[in-house]
């Protein structure tokens, strides 16, 4: 009998690459001192500076919904990552900045993923492996956008 399962389609593959890159990624951060960050807490760590930013900054930056973003940062509390503070140039907003052990965790998740990338570009070749990472940052950008295409449609 033949395979007759489709090739992978887009979904499939980011999907398969995101879940990878996640284990490899949350399995090293938790041997470095790091066992309680998920991936959901990624939506705001990966995503912080040291001078923190509003969780509305952190919902534009990442996709995710405000309120999602809030319980994340409830989340991240509790657990000693980040903190609510006084935004200097507006006191009635918050501003989540992150505490000493939530910016351990922010070098380390980006030493460890730029290990990952420098694996990646090795095995495929500096060009390829440019070439990779701006085609899928252009597709990202256009399906970030599938909604305003489909709303610039004309409806029928």
């Amino acid at each position: 009998m033949g395979d007759d399962r489709p090739e992978p389609d887009l979904g499939m593959l980011t999907g398969t690459f995101m879940r990878a890159v996640q284990d490899e990624l949350f399995e090293t951060l938790a041997e470095q001192g790091h066992p309680h960050v998920r991936p959901r807490h990624g939506s705001v760590l990966a995503f912080l500076d040291r001078d923190g930013a509003r969780a509305t900054e952190l919902s534009q930056r990442s996709g995710q919904h405000k309120q999602i973003v809030g319980t994340i940062v409830d989340e991240l509390v509790q657990l000693g990552y980040v903190s609510r503070e006084p935004d200097p140039r507006d006191r009635r907003a918050k501003l989540v900045i992150p505490t000493a052990h939530g910016l351990d965790e922010i070098t380390r998740a980006r030493a460890i993923l730029a290990a990952i990338e420098h694996r990646h570009e090795q095995a495929l070749g500096t060009e390829e492996y440019t070439n990779f990472k701006t085609a899928l940052q252009r597709i990202t950008h256009l399906q970030r956008q599938w909604r305003d295409v489909r709303r610039a449609q004309p409806k029928e």
